[in-house]
């Protein structure tokens, strides 16, 4: 069995505490996840519906934004460190370690921009929201226009009457 030592200095030692205090991140991350996705919601109403409320709240939006980045950008990085650690033992020459590791440090760059982009750009949208309430027979929300409409569509007139934006699910 081999003996696996810390890195005497450099990068590699870097990237050897990096993986130690990415995993411990992620194990906390991906635990406190699948609590609040599996066990404090019922995983059947867990749907873009969940995340786009979720993201888009006034008060906790960022923070579950910032859970979220933070997650995916360690995962991106962790995994693709010690797929960098494995490829080292296996190629040997300078040239095409060059090229692997060019390759790799790309696709981490596109996949962080990606995931980046996708959760900090996102928008709650509404239309989608409301065609899948309609469908259900729920609530209807509209965006407020210039006249200051609120609620609107058939499923709201059939509840009795206007009711307010906080009390759409």
């Amino acid at each position: 069995m081999a003996r696996h030592l810390k890195p005497a200095g450099g990068f590699e030692l870097a990237a050897w505490y990096f993986m130690r205090i990415s995993g411990l991140v992620l194990v906390l991350l991906a635990l406190g996840h699948l609590f609040i996705t599996h066990i404090l919601h019922n995983v059947e109403t867990v749907n873009y519906e969940f995340v786009a409320n979720r993201w888009a709240d006034p008060k906790t939006g960022v923070f579950w934004r910032l859970w979220d980045l933070t997650m995916i950008n360690l995962a991106v990085l962790h995994g693709f460190n010690g797929l960098r650690q494995i490829l080292d033992e296996y190629v040997i020459r300078r040239n095409r370690r060059v090229l692997v590791h060019t390759l790799l440090w790309s696709s981490v760059i596109f996949l962080m921009m990606i995931g980046s982009y996708a959760i900090l750009m996102f928008e709650k949208d509404q239309a989608y929201l409301n065609e899948r309430r309609a469908a259900r027979g729920g609530i209807v929300v509209s965006r407020p226009a210039a006249t200051g409409a609120g609620i609107a569509g058939p499923a709201s007139a059939t509840r009795g009457g206007l009711a307010s934006a906080a009390a759409t699910p």
